[in-house]
Formats: C-alpha cells, sequence, structure tokens
C-alpha cells in the first residue's frame, strides 16, 4: 500500500520523457533522465518547464461527446447539446465521485503542482543557464503552480495544499496523507506565490511574441484578481450552506461570517492591473476604427452624449462590430493585441478551433452542433441599449414578421428571409450569434457554391432536423463569435489562425466594478498595491464608471444611467447580464459565474428554451419555428451538491484524511 501511494505521487514529481519539442509548449515522450541529468542540461530544463506548462488547460478544452470539457462548455453558453455524454450526466444527476471527469482534473492538476515544485527545487542546478534565466523560469513554475491551485479551487473547493518540497522517496506513510486546507488558507497560499513572483523582479511585464503564453507580471496579476473575485463571492464568502464541509477533524473549511473586505482586496487586485495598464500603455481594449464604407445605419443609433465623442467617452472613432469581434476571429494576432493578457497558444487556438467546427452548418463541413439557449438571444440588448422587455412596450422589439430585402435601412445587419426578433439588436449580438437565416461567408472557399451561403435550421432542409436526427443545433441558433468570414473547411479553403483569450483586459474590468459595487457606500479600506505602496478603495462611482463605460463605449450602447451606478442591487443585476453578453463562450466564465454568485440553482434549473425545430420551411408555417419552445431531449438537474465537485473515490480510499463534499 506504501509503494503503491508513493508510485502515485512521485509519478508527478519524479523525471519525465524530454526530447525536442515541436511545439512551444507540447510534451512529447522520449528518453527518459534522471533530476540530476535533466538539471544539468539548459535544453532539458527548458523542456521540463514546457512539459509544465503543458497542464494550463482550460476546463473547456474538450467539447467532444466522449471527453471531459463538455460539462462547462454549455453552462458557459448557456447551450445546449444533447449528443456530447458528459454534460449529460452532469445534467441530469448522474454524475459522482466514480465519474472519469470527478479524477480527470484533479490528477492532471496534482501531477502539475507536484512537477513545478521539482522545478523550483531543482532549477538552480541548471549552471549552464545564466542566473537571471533561471530566476524567470522559476518564478514561471511558482505561478504556474498558483494557477493549478486555483483552477482546483475553483472545482473542488478546499483542497490540500502539498507545500513547498517535493515528497521525498523516503517519506512515511503519514507523510503522504494530507488533510484538506481551508478556503481562506488555500486563497493566501496562491496569493502569496502569486506575490512572490511578481516581487522576484525576474517575470517579463508582458510576454511578447517570443514568449507568448509565458507567465508574465500581468497575467500573475490578472490571476490574484480572478482568485480574490472568487474568494469573496456569495460561494465561499459567509456561506451558511457550507456549514458542513469539514475537514477530518471537524474543523469548518468555508468562512460561515461575510466579510466585505475580501471584496475590497478584490478590487484593489484589478485595479493593480489597471494601474499597471495605464502606466505601461500595454493593456486597453481592443477598437477599430469605422471603415469609410460604413453606412450611417451600420453606426449605433444618435445619442447626444456619445455619438460625437471619441473613445472611452463615446463611439464617434469606434466600430464596436469588429472591436468586438476581432478579439476572437484572428483579425488581429494576440501579440499584437492590447486586450490579451494571457492565452493558451496552441492549446487555445487549438479549442477556439474546435467550438468553430461545432458550430459551422454540415453545408460547410462542419458538426453543426452547438446551440445557442434562446434566454442567451434575449440577454442581448436593442442597438439603443434598452432590453427586449422596453423595447417590446414601445412596439420596437416585434417577434413576427420577417425582412424582405437584405441589409436594407430598416435592417441594417441582417439578410432577407430573417425573423424581426434579431433586428436592431447590439453589436455585440452579430458578432456573437448565428441565427437562422445567418449568411456564413467562407470567403477562402475554392467553389462558389460554398460562399455566402445563408444557413436555415428548418427541419427537412440540409442542416436542419432530418427526420428523428437531431444533427443541428436544438435551438435553432448557433454561436459564431469565433468565426472569421474567410474561415472554409471545404477543399480549397483555409482557417484564419486565432489566439485564445483566456485573460484579457475587458475581463479585469468587469472584475474592478463588480468588486468595487459590493463595498458599503463610505466604508474605506486601505490596502496594499503589488508595489508595496497604501492604496485606498472604496465604492466609487467614478472607478466603477471608467471601468464599465469602457466596456459599453467599445459596445456600442450607452452607459449605465446615474441612477444604476448609485443602486448596488440595480448595478448588480447589470453587471451580471454585462458579463454574461461580453464574455460568451470564454473559458467556461459563465459557468463559473453561476456557481460563485449561487446563481446556479435557479438559472441552471431552468428548462432549456430555443426556436421549435420540428417546423419546416412550409410558407405557411414557418412562424411556428420562432415560437418559444421547450428542448425536451435536454435534461437539466442542478443540485446543491453540485456547487462543488466530489473527490474521487480513489483519493478518498487512498488518503484517509481526506473528506468528501457533502452529499457526494
Amino acid at each position: 500500500m506504501k509503494n503503491r501511494i508513493k508510485q502515485y505521487l512521485l509519478a508527478a514529481s519524479m523525471c519525465v520523457g524530454l526530447t525536442a519539442c515541436s511545439d512551444f509548449f507540447e510534451p512529447i515522450p522520449g528518453v527518459q533522465f534522471g533530476l540530476d541529468e535533466t538539471f544539468a542540461s539548459k535544453q532539458r530544463t527548458e523542456e521540463y518547464l514546457n512539459n509544465v506548462y503543458s497542464y494550463v488547460r482550460e476546463v473547456t478544452d474538450a467539447i467532444h461527446p466522449n471527453t471531459y470539457g463538455g460539462i462547462f462548455t454549455e453552462a458557459s453558453l448557456d447551450g445546449a447539446n444533447r449528443w456530447n455524454k458528459t454534460y449529460a450526466e452532469w445534467t441530469n444527476g448522474s454524475f459522482n465521485s466514480a465519474s472519469a471527469q470527478a479524477s480527470e482534473y484533479f490528477s492532471k492538476y496534482y501531477q502539475a503542482i507536484a512537477k513545478a515544485s521539482t522545478f523550483i527545487q531543482n532549477v538552480d542546478k541548471c549552471t549552464e543557464a545564466a542566473a537571471s534565466t533561471r530566476g524567470k523560469w522559476k518564478s514561471e513554475a511558482r505561478a504556474l503552480r498558483a494557477y493549478y491551485y486555483f483552477e482546483l479551487l475553483r472545482l473542488y473547493g478546499p483542497i490540500p495544499l502539498i507545500g513547498e518540497d517535493p515528497i521525498p522517496l523516503d517519506a512515511s506513510l503519514e507523510e503522504l496523507i494530507k488533510e484538506r486546507n481551508s478556503v481562506d488558507e488555500c486563497v493566501n497560499f496562491i496569493a502569496t506565490e502569486l506575490q512572490s513572483a511578481i516581487d522576484s523582479g525576474d517575470l517579463l511585464q508582458r510576454a511578447g511574441k517570443a514568449n507568448l503564453g509565458r507567465m508574465d507580471v500581468a497575467t500573475c496579476m490578472a490571476l490574484k484578481a480572478k482568485l480574490y473575485l472568487y474568494w469573496a463571492s456569495p460561494l465561499f464568502n459567509g456561506n451558511t450552506d457550507f456549514f458542513n464541509v469539514k475537514d477530518c477533524y471537524g474543523n469548518q473549511l468555508v468562512s460561515q461570517t461575510y466579510d466585505e473586505t475580501k471584496w475590497a482586496k478584490a478590487a484593489a487586485a484589478a485595479k493593480d492591473v489597471i494601474e499597471l495598464a495605464k502606466a505601461s500603455g500595454l493593456y486597453e481594449l481592443y477598437v477599430v476604427a469605422p471603415k469609410a464604407t460604413v453606412l450611417p445605419s451600420q453606426r449605433p443609433p444618435h445619442n447626444a452624449l456619445y455619438s460625437d465623442k471619441n473613445y472611452p467617452e463615446g463611439w464617434a472613432d469606434v466600430d464596436p462590430l469588429l472591436s468586438y469581434k476581432s478579439n476572437f476571429d484572428g483579425t488581429i494576432l494576440g501579440s499584437k493585441n492590447p486586450e490579451l493578457i494571457f492565452t493558451r497558444t496552441r492549446i487555445g487556438t487549438g479549442h477556439i478551433n474546435d467550438w468553430a467546427y461545432q458550430s459551422t452548418p454540415k453545408t460547410l463541413k462542419g458538426n453543426n452542433r452547438l446551440a445557442v439557449t434562446q434566454k442567451q438571444v434575449d440577454a442581448y440588448a436593442m442597438n439603443d441599449g434598452r432590453s427586449i422587455t422596453e423595447a417590446e412596450a414601445t412596439g420596437d422589439y416585434v417577434t413576427q414578421g420577417f425582412t424582405t430585402q437584405a441589409y436594407a435601412v430598416a435592417n441594417p445587419f441582417l439578410p432577407a428571409k430573417v425573423n424581426l426578433m434579431y433586428n436592431n439588436r447590439e453589436p455585440r449580438f452579430y458578432a456573437s450569434i448565428a441565427y437562422n437565416g445567418s449568411v456564413w461567408e467562407a470567403s477562402s472557399a475554392s467553389e462558389s457554391e460554398f460562399r455566402d451561403q445563408q444557413i436555415f435550421y428548418y427541419r427537412g432542409l440540409n442542416d436542419g432536423k432530418q427526420g428523428f436526427k437531431e444533427e443541428c443545433p436544438l435551438t435553432g441558433v448557433t454561436l459564431k463569435k469565433f468565426y472569421n468570414s474567410e474561415d472554409s473547411r471545404t477543399e480549397g479553403g483555409y482557417l484564419v489562425d486565432k489566439t485564445e483569450m483566456t485573460i484579457r483586459y475587458g475581463e479585469i474590468l468587469l472584475i474592478y466594478a463588480e468588486a468595487l459595487n459590493e463595498l458599503t457606500s463610505g466604508q474605506v479600506y486601505h490596502l496594499t498595491t503589488y508595489t508595496g505602496a497604501d492604496v485606498e478603495i472604496q465604492r466609487s462611482v467614478d472607478e466603477m464608471r471608467y471601468a464599465i463605460k469602457r466596456i459599453r463605449m467599445r459596445a456600442g450602447v450607452p452607459d449605465y444611467s446615474e441612477e444604476t451606478y448609485n443602486n448596488p442591487n440595480d448595478f448588480r443585476v447589470k453587471l451580471k447580464r454585462e458579463r454574461q453578453i461580453e464574455l460568451l463562450g470564454e473559458n467556461s466564465m459563465r459557468y463559473f459565474d453561476l456557481r460563485r454568485w449561487k446563481d446556479a440553482m435557479t438559472e441552471e434549473n431552468q428548462l432549456l428554451q430555443g426556436c421549435n425545430i420540428n417546423i419546416s420551411d412550409d410558407e405557411t408555417r414557418i412562424a411556428d419555428f420562432y415560437k418559444q419552445t421547450i428542448i425536451t431531449s435536454v435534461h437539466k438537474v442542478f443540485e446543491q451538491k453540485m456547487y462543488l465537485w466530489p473527490f474521487p473515490t480513489y483519493e478518498l480510499k487512498r488518503n484517509v484524511n481526506m473528506t468528501q463534499n457533502p452529499e457526494w
């Protein structure tokens, strides 16, 4: 038993196969080296670090039927994919501690943590590398280790912290068995690790083209902001529902007392990134100027406050649709994008291409499966910033009728034969959503029959439901956010290279605004910046507006009203919707937001709805396609226990001091 336990833990900390890598972060099996041999060589030392990087996998990696990330994919998009088996297992309540997904991330991330610790302890043996290089590598490994702990914390809640030193080969059974640490202990450890990497002075302030995907100062600061945001949110901040999350000694692992200071720390961490951006000029939202050919009808409706002012005070010099979409469709390279903070390079590119494949119509050689729900569609505002409910009251939002002329003044972004419910919506809608009748340009296709195809999902058509086969978007709506108009999967075509926005500046602005909103008006917190200076943090409308207005002006929609900024409850509601729209489909944002807000019990128990894909293109019936319909083939269940994942069964058997999360 003792030997078996050692083998499990030490497999992660002992040597790994290292040969020349064809991709910067790609681990390739090869000749086995001992630690001394590994760290005697500069090349092998760097390859070891590359192997530690190879575990940087966002949990939305896999959306195929038999792989693990499907659980997160649909929740992060409010999507519906009955064909995805892992998603079905999670949503129908059959997921348990013996499920493969429960162990996948637990084992992989702890392997990565152990390898990072081994690297930190041994890298200074590599005398072939300069001291400055070794320092940089060590700080990268430390930041990576913090990243992996953060991912574990988000999934499983309070987890065991292994500690700084690798587990020795002659460790006793007692040394190998670890109890869980509290959430506060985990957060403080992770934050300290990130700050240590920053304080080392060895990291690049921003990783350039040659180091894209490497840990740098801005990434560490952004991770601290994300960490503190999760810590401050209702899931871990005074959550009395977690009274029974305890360690083996009966100690509560989630604080039962609400602490507003945690929100102040989240705000301060986000402010650090913002101040770095201001001082360095390295980070800002990416914006594109309008082309001379843009028609007045394609600009946001005139607004006296914003139409004649330049960004960030207005949108006069911004093309909202292109400014937003270019971040995700490959129009701008990641190394040249001021909004990008961190990306997963090759893995992230593959992830985006996979999403695009799942949403691309069958007609264009895609998988034609990814669906976006009516709830997500309805979240988007009208082009003047009003909600569809507000616009419906004045007759400006309708669900009856169709466009009769392509891209007319009355419907500048819609082709003909499209339902009017999709008309006059905000630019982010057209950048992200492929509605029934959307045009897929596929301009790189060598054959004209595959270019500028208007795709419909009516039953019986090539991209719609065929008989009883639901090999189509179950809601009649799919995702277009990661699609480039040049993309073609047909022979002779090509896909534009894209950079995954794993962490971006827009997210930091949203974190800052959310955290400030949760502070009591008049309460001032004195905290420390990443440089050690004192900073005052308080609920400030001006600071909240600084963050939100940039997001809204880039999107071409009016800023929030003064009443909203001064009403924490109203601001919270709008902020949640802003994140739902702005961060759609990005790195499981929606999945984790619903959990940290404790909204999943409500949101994920709602019946999924979309268009009625059982309706054909019969002219007398097509209006019925757009009537909201429950997606009966997707069964959703969310229980209290699902806020935290279960620890894998094998870990509970191996480690007698490990306690399972409640109800699993």
